[in-house]
């Protein structure tokens, strides 16, 4: 049954998804500007640039409660970083997974040793151990190096069951694997696992190890996101694990740098549970927000 709330929720996220496009230039007003005889002084247009992207960033804070209520409620979330994102948009997201009724099981930090690309010959051989160690078959011990360390990733802090389940022996063994290998880091050591995984990205890191690793832990997650910034997305990671295909399963979101993206990553997670996938914000060839 479609409820009424679903009709507004679905009401608000076309009008955020418009302000988003508004901002990108593709909706009316860059119409309109491009069939303009008069074009304004480069200053004006840059004015008008900026107040149309506040304009967006203001109605996605406004609307984010009405988008996001109950939407995850009993649900959690692992927050996995690379690259180090900002803090601020860390605790942004943090806070729309609340605003939606989630928790943040735990946070989880995949360090420069893993997501550098520069230590392939230890993911490999510690994959293979843990793989054995583990003996789970949702590991595949034929998998490539980054992919099969994914899927371990994913045993340890992800899990298919929606409610999340207790974090047991081969949840434990594996992060203290990849702990004690400077792979990864974390605020809980004892954090269950979480049926959702949103990792979000600051700096440029190996598009290849970022790619395998997706797509290891959506073999295991309940939902994976994978999120960053725009400048990500126009030439850096973002922009090339899109290039190569994201990975099935995988919802990926560009500009969470602003107040309009990091809705739109939490939206995301709403949608990710499904096991759909997608490329969307201000580059996404899907849409600017995933529509609930």
């Amino acid at each position: 049954m479609i409820t009424y709330r679903h009709h507004v929720v679905s009401l608000v996220a076309v009008f955020l998804a418009l302000a988003v496009g508004v901002v990108l230039g593709g909706g009316p007003l860059a119409d309109a500007d491009e069939g303009s005889d008069d074009q304004a002084p480069a200053a004006s247009a840059d004015a008008a640039q900026d107040a149309r992207g506040e304009y967006a960033d203001v109605f996605a804070a406004a609307s984010a409660s009405r988008l996001l209520e109950d939407g995850l409620e009993g649900r959690s979330v692992a927050l996995v970083s690379a690259g180090g994102p900002d803090d601020e948009v860390l605790g942004a997201l943090t806070a729309h997974v609340e605003e939606a009724g989630g928790e943040v099981a735990a946070r989880y930090e995949l360090l420069d040793r893993l997501v550098g690309g520069s230590s392939t010959s230890l993911v490999d051989t510690l994959g293979q151990r843990l793989a054995e160690e583990v003996d789970d078959g949702a590991i595949d011990p034929d998998a490539p190096a980054y992919d099969r360390l994914g899927q371990l990733l994913g045993l340890a802090l992800a899990t298919s069951a929606p409610d999340g389940t207790p974090a047991g022996g081969n949840a434990r063994t594996v992060r203290q694997g990849l702990v004690g290998a400077d792979l990864l880091a974390t605020s809980d050591a004892e954090a269950s696992r979480a049926p959702l995984v949103l990792l979000v990205l600051g700096e440029d890191t190996d598009p290849d190890v970022l790619t395998g690793l997706a797509s290891g832990l959506a073999t295991v997650a309940g939902g994976t996101v994978l999120a960053g910034g725009s400048d990500s997305a126009q030439d850096g990671t973002l922009a090339a694990v899109r290039e190569a295909g994201t990975p099935g399963g995988v919802v990926s979101v560009d500009g969470v740098e602003t107040p309009a993206g990091q809705v739109t990553a939490a939206l995301a997670l709403l949608v990710a549970g499904s096991g759909a996938g997608g490329d969307y914000g201000p580059a996404g060839v899907d849409g600017a927000v995933p529509l609930t």
